[in-house]
Formats: structure tokens, C-alpha cells, sequence
């Protein structure tokens, strides 16, 4: 059947204004990570929560990595100059107000992140990436000398789970009281505020984190979500914290902040095949 020429065409609906409004200005933060294939760690992780919080996330990837939940496959690490190229790519265009770190991997590329942030003036939080999840190694052994004796004096903020602020301190934890003398101690040996969590402390009813900046002390506790088995918390919460610092809030007011944001990812998270997924949009949702 021939076409009616003489049908006029279908038209778009015109969704916007035709004169364009002043845009929203927003703030930036910078993660510089290893990407999950999974999408629930790692540079996947911190973008999901910065743009959940509003915030405009940029990102240096240092490593590629093949993972799902049950094991990390692969790791290959990306030349220490790319990952330079990227951050100081993100610092010529953008003014990120805080940088997160997360998995490093080796001293080229700590050492190349160190280059980069010598003369800006950020918030640094770095979520020491020692293991997966899984068990894998994400931090070579030589590398962790360098992230003690030169990264964490550089930041602001440390957020070790249970086994990292173990490895850390060369200690043993077992216990709230323990987790709290941990946190304690990392002002004084290496130079910064720590939130030292305990979400893998067996025994208790409640998830809880010690934070302590050497002056200021905060205690924060969640009610375990039985059931769920979580990935990608670790980068999730530093994220919030490192959102809400951006937005303007001072730190020990962002890490109570992040501390509700990771407990709501928990109770909100869904079902994607087998696995539990962190919901870093529950306060989008309708309630």
C-alpha cells in the first residue's frame, strides 16, 4: 500500500522549555578505584551513592578487576601515568571538594595518587582496600608500608572494617570495646581520623562503628538485617560519607549521615539472580 504523503508527521511531545533555565549547580567528589564487573564495589559503588546523594561523581579507575560476589576471577591493574592522566583529567575540568580512595593496589599508583593530590586542597577518605569480600588480595604486601606511612597522614578520614583495622594495627579484635580502642589509636599512630566498623563482629544484635578524631568520639549502631548478604558496603558507606562532606556537612556529622545511608542500602537492597544488591536509591523510592 502506498503512503499517505498528506499524514503529518508525528511529533515529539516537548518535554522541556524551549529557553533553556539556569542549571542546578551541583558539587563533585572524585573516587579513584577499582571497577567491580559485578557493579556492586569498587568505582561502580561510589557513582551509584554519589549521584543517589546528589552529588556529581567523577571517578579515576586503577584497576580492572573480573569479579562477581563469590570470587574476584582477575585483577589487572592499570599503568601508574593513566591513572595520573585521570585524576589530574577530573582536576582541570571540576573542583572536587572531597577525593575517596579505594582499592590502590600496587606503590605505582599509590604513588602517582600521592603526586596528584600534593597540592590540592581536598578531603581525603580513603577506605584501606586490603581483601574482598571473597578473600582475594586487592593491596599488594609491598604497597601497604607506602598507604601507612604516606597515605593516611595525607587524609582526613580512614574507614578499616573489622579485619583491615586488625591488619592495621597488628592486633586482634574480638570485641565493641576493642573495636573502640582500635579507633582510638589511629589519630595518634598514623596522623587521621578513623571510623573503624564492626559489622563483622560475631555475637551481637547490632551492627557497630567507632569513630574517634582525637578529639570527638561517635558511637553508631545499627539493628543486623538478617538474611542479607551484602557486597560492596565498605565502598558504599566511605561514599556516603565522602557525598556528604561535599555537600557541606562537617565530618563527624557525615559519618552519622553515611552511617544511616549504608543501613538503609542494607534494609532496601534487592534480589539481582542470586546475589543481594545493595539499594543506593532507597530514598528515591515512594514511600
Amino acid at each position: 500500500m502506498a503512503q499517505d504523503s498528506t499524514r503529518p508527521s508525528p511529533r515529539l511531545k516537548e518535554l522541556h522549555p524551549r529557553r533553556r533555565q539556569s542549571p542546578r549547580e551541583l558539587v563533585c567528589a572524585l573516587t579513584i578505584a577499582g571497577s567491580d564487573s559485578g557493579g556492586g564495589a569498587g568505582i561502580q559503588a561510589d557513582l551509584k551513592t554519589f549521584a543517589a546523594l546528589g552529588v556529581h561523581g567523577t571517578s579515576a579507575i586503577t584497576c580492572v578487576t573480573a569479579q562477581n560476589p563469590k570470587a574476584v576471577r582477575a585483577i589487572h591493574p592499570l599503568p601508574a601515568q593513566l591513572v595520573a592522566d585521570q585524576i589530574e583529567s577530573v582536576f582541570e575540568a571540576f573542583s572536587p571538594r572531597v577525593v575517596k580512595t579505594g582499592m590502590l593496589y600496587n606503590v605505582p599508583i599509590i604513588e602517582s595518587v600521592l603526586r596528584c593530590l600534593e597540592n590540592k586542597n581536598v578531603l581525603l577518605i580513603v577506605d584501606p582496600v586490603l581483601l574482598s569480600t571473597s578473600g582475594s588480595a586487592l593491596l599488594k604486601r609491598n604497597a601497604e608500608k607506602l598507604l601507612v606511612s604516606e597515605l593516611l597522614p595525607r587524609a582526613t578520614l580512614v574507614t578499616p572494617n573489622l579485619m583491615e583495622a586488625e591488619h592495621l594495627l597488628q592486633e586482634k579484635i574480638s570485641s565493641p570495646e576493642g573495636l573502640r580502642h582500635a579507633a582510638r589509636q589511629f589519630p595518634d599512630r598514623f596522623g587521621c581520623a578513623a571510623l573503624v566498623k564492626g559489622g563483622h563482629l560475631h555475637g551481637g544484635r547490632t551492627a557497630v562503628d567507632f569513630y574517634f578524631d582525637g578529639q570527638d568520639e561517635l558511637i553508631l549502631e545499627a539493628p543486623y538485617i538478617r538474611g542479607i548478604t551484602t557486597h560492596g558496603t565498605g565502598c558504599t558507606y566511605s561514599a556516603a560519607i565522602a557525598s556528604h562532606c561535599a555537600l557541606g556537612l562537617k565530618l563527624p556529622e557525615a559519618v552519622i549521615a553515611g552511617k544511616e545511608f549504608i543501613a538503609n542500602a542494607i534494609r532496601g537492597s534487592y534480589r539481582c539472580g542470586s546475589h543481594d544488591v545493595l539499594n543506593s536509591f532507597w530514598g528515591n523510592e515512594v514511600k
